[in-house]
């Protein structure tokens, strides 16, 4: 089964000495941390803020270029979990010649994610990458918390430089 996910914010993971840059999705009522490069996390910051970056970055330029050739993103999907990597699929749709053709793209989540953040089309995540990934809220809790469900982390707003991860293990 499929939830639709929400994105409960993008912050500075902290544990094992180090501070990595990770997006929380909220599904089903569990948190689903995936760690994310630095360029990643920014482009979601700016899309969550609404803020446009002084030249197009790439989530930007593609959605331009999606909508040009009359195609639309419709969804985004993370639908599995394989050796602490995170697995994504975006869902898109052309109307050429008056008959829609559809197509299935593998991606990242990361560049799902902030593509879902551009287009406004729903994030979707399966139960199994639930189950096995997602956390009671409480969880991300700690003695030193600020009482949001990312603990010790700090937002994209902070001077804190990023680690370059990928879409890799939580």
């Amino acid at each position: 089964m499929e939830h639709e996910a929400t994105i409960e914010g993008v912050g500075v993971g902290v544990g094992d000495d180090s501070r990595l840059p990770v997006v929380i999705l909220e599904a089903r009522e569990r948190l689903v941390p995936i760690f994310i490069s630095a360029d990643q996390a920014q482009s979601m910051q700016l899309a969550l803020d609404g803020e446009p970056f002084e030249r197009p970055l790439t989530h930007d330029l593609f959605v331009e270029m999606v909508a040009e050739l009359g195609a639309a993103i419709d969804r985004v999907r993370i639908d599995d979990l394989a050796d602490g990597t995170f697995y994504a699929k975006i869902d898109m749709e052309q109307y050429h010649g008056g008959e829609r053709k559809q197509a299935v793209f593998d991606a990242r989540p990361s560049d799902g994610i902030a593509l879902a953040l551009r287009v406004d089309c729903p994030l979707i995540i399966s139960d199994e990458v639930i189950d096995e990934a997602g956390k009671p809220p409480e969880a991300f809790e700690s003695e030193h918390s600020s009482g949001t469900p990312f603990g010790d982390e700090k937002t994209q707003d902070d001077d804190d430089p990023f680690g370059d991860t990928g879409d890799g293990p939580f």
